[in-house]
């Protein structure tokens, strides 16, 4: 346990926790939206700090992540709980959980500098936190991060995009890759999917987290019925296009039934496909779609010559055809980052 950042103190012995878009105002003795952060004796406390639920050594394509380090093995760990309930959550085990006895049994426990020891081990060339929302495991997240850029390391946060601009700015030094879920681009949508509204706030902390010059990849999980209209796709995709730029990565991904939305078909194919090109006519040059093993359109091509510069088999480079981040073809300059 330790004290947490980013709070402040308000009357009547509670606080208010400014680390998410949610914002909880704490009751004494009790937890936030988050489940892991607790308000004792008018101090807010992250219960989670060093405790972690799922640690593995991971393809950077894993997160997914196609432009930077392409190819490199990240060690990737999560934690307990969320700031959201997504209705289709395929790490509900770890993310729907509240602190208890459960996590404490469940967990280990890693300092960072014990984190950072495990990296070298295993020889990784960064640090990612992932599987669950790493905004609530601020503090320790930061204190990792810190180390891990002191010694070369590459850090990435897999994140829903809730983080505040000042919990954002503070990690900003120490923070590499922002490869966020953009779950849906209309309120309603995003309702759906999250139980909660507020995209706005994701869409200006994605724009934020490019201004400030992390490397920003975009992953929508397009969900029939909910998120797939064309006209929704359509926004999102000049939106990526306007305030992101035309290189931004864009992962459209395969919905399969999970949760409560276990009665929702899995995405068909063709649909992901009509995504795909409703983002290239809006002027987008890196659209993948994902969760589907052996599509064409897994690979990297270069937006000018159209030649194959990454190919690739599930979460493995087959072929690699750049040079200093641009294409060994034509010299187009490709958005990586390495």
């Amino acid at each position: 346990m330790k004290e947490a950042l980013l709070y402040e103190k308000i009357e009547k012995n509670r606080v208010r926790c400014n680390l998410c878009f949610k914002k909880c105002i704490i009751k004494e003795n009790e937890h936030g939206f988050c489940g892991v952060r607790k308000n004792i004796d008018g101090k807010l406390y992250t219960e989670i700090y060093g405790l972690v639920s799922s640690v593995a050594m991971d393809p950077i394509e894993k997160k997914p992540l196609f432009h930077f380090f392409p190819g490199s093995m990240v060690l990737s760990l999560g934690t307990w709980g969320c700031n959201l309930k997504c209705a289709h959550c395929q790490n509900w085990e770890i993310s729907y959980e509240k602190y208890s006895d459960k996590i404490i049994d469940n967990s280990n426990f890693l300092t960072p500098e014990s984190l950072i020891e495990l990296a070298k081990k295993y020889n990784s060339k960064g640090i990612a936190f992932t599987y669950n929302e790493p905004t609530i495991w601020f503090e320790y997240t930061l204190d990792v991060f810190k180390i891990a850029k002191s010694i070369g390391l590459y850090t990435v946060y897999v994140t829903n995009g809730t983080i505040t601009s000042e919990a954002l700015h503070m990690i900003s030094p120490y923070l590499d890759a922002f490869r966020v879920d953009i779950k849906a681009f209309y309120e309603n949508s995003f309702k759906k999917i999250t139980g909660v509204k507020n995209i706005d706030s994701i869409l200006e902390r994605t724009i934020e987290a490019k201004r400030i010059g992390m490397h920003v990849e975009v992953v929508t999980n397009v969900i029939p019925t909910v998120n797939d209209s064309r006209k929704e796709m359509d926004d999102l995709s000049k939106w990526i296009f306007e305030n992101l730029g035309s290189k931004t990565p864009w992962h459209v991904t395969r919905f399969y039934p999970y949760q409560q939305f276990s009665y929702i078909e899995p995405t068909p194919i063709k649909t992901l496909e009509i995504i795909r090109e409703i983002g290239e006519k809006n002027g987008l040059k890196f659209i993948y779609i994902g969760n589907v093993f052996g599509h064409p359109y897994e690979n990297t091509f270069c937006p000018n010559c159209k030649s194959l510069v990454i190919k690739r088999e599930g979460y493995n480079i087959k072929e690699y055809n750049i040079i200093n981040r641009r294409c060994k073809f034509c010299g187009e300059d490709l958005n990586i980052v390495d």
